[in-house]
């Protein structure tokens, strides 16, 4: 079994990596950022990132936006600084898919391959081995990873070369944005006519309007469960994506630009850290109506 290096243990991370140990393998973790207790008593802590490089096989990599990748890449400490010729590097954030390909360059100048590998499926996904993963990279390097990726999803396709999987990904996030946007506005509609809002969820769930996203993320529409399984402010960074994207390219994505104006309703409102669900919650202020009762205390914006 390969040695991995996991650098970004966040809501996610931790379960990746700890599907990653149950698969048999040894992880090496940065001691420089928090770590759960179970995940270190089942790995080896070391002191920052290029000490991970050093004492691995594979990295992997899982933080939060394009920064923090570059950080943790070629920082002081980073990742360059510990790899060896024929080593891997995988990036399972989702970033930008330009800079992506600058990053990769700049680890193949170092004589290792670069896999970008974002993820989408949430914490249950990670959680539960179902995650869908969008691979840009060499066939060779995805042959070796694909062992890992099958860890910890079901759903793994290789996109293209080096950027490819995070324009996967940004596409994925457009149609997650639009369905939660059209869920959120279907059970309003609902609610303020009159109906039982979960009564007409599973009633829609039986017809042609059944999605995941009105299974999982209706439901906590209804039951006001806007804790976070992804976060507000993190599908605004990948919708940004986009829409930067978009504007070099000269392509109107007229509604994927309305499903952020809500976001931002929402973080304006303290709901940053609230889950994507509560997309909701913008709609439901500018209708001066709510889909259901009260909603629990939720997370405070970061």
């Amino acid at each position: 079994m390969a040695t991995i290096g996991f650098i970004g243990l966040g809501i996610m991370g931790a379960h990746m990596a700890r599907n990653l140990i149950k698969g048999g393998h040894k992880l090496v973790v940065n001691g420089k950022y928090p770590v759960p207790d179970d995940i270190r008593a089942q790995t080896s802590v070391v002191a920052d990132s290029t000490a991970v490089a050093q004492a691995s096989e594979i990295v992997i990599t899982m933080v939060p936006d394009t920064p923090d990748v570059a950080n943790v890449l070629f920082a002081d400490d980073g990742v360059a600084k510990g790899l060896s010729k024929g080593k891997l590097v995988i990036d399972m954030s989702s970033i930008a898919p330009l800079e992506t390909q600058e990053f990769a360059k700049k680890i193949n100048a170092l004589g290792c391959d670069y896999l970008d590998a974002p993820v989408s499926g949430g914490e249950v996904g990670a959680r539960e081995a179902t995650l869908t993963i969008m691979v840009g990279g060499p066939e060779k390097s995805f042959e070796i990873a694909k062992p890992l990726f099958e860890l910890m999803g079901k759903n793994i396709s290789l996109i293209g070369d080096n950027g490819a999987g995070q324009t996967c990904k940004v596409a994925n996030q457009i149609i997650v944005a639009l369905n939660i946007e059209a869920v959120a506005e279907a059970l309003l509609f609902a609610a303020r006519s009159g109906a039982d809002p979960e009564r007409v969820r599973k009633a829609l769930m039986g017809g042609f309007a059944s999605s995941r996203i009105l299974e999982v993320h209706g439901e906590r529409m209804t039951k006001r469960t806007f804790n976070p399984g992804f976060r507000i402010e993190l599908h605004q960074k990948d919708l940004n994506l986009a829409l930067d994207g978009a504007r070099k390219m000269g392509l109107a994505l007229p509604h994927t630009a309305s499903a952020q104006q809500l976001f931002s309703v929402c973080a304006a409102n303290g709901g940053r850290a609230w889950d994507h669900s509560a997309l909701v919650r913008a709609l439901e202020i500018m209708s001066n109506f709510q889909v259901a009762g009260e909603p629990q205390q939720e997370a405070k914006a970061a």
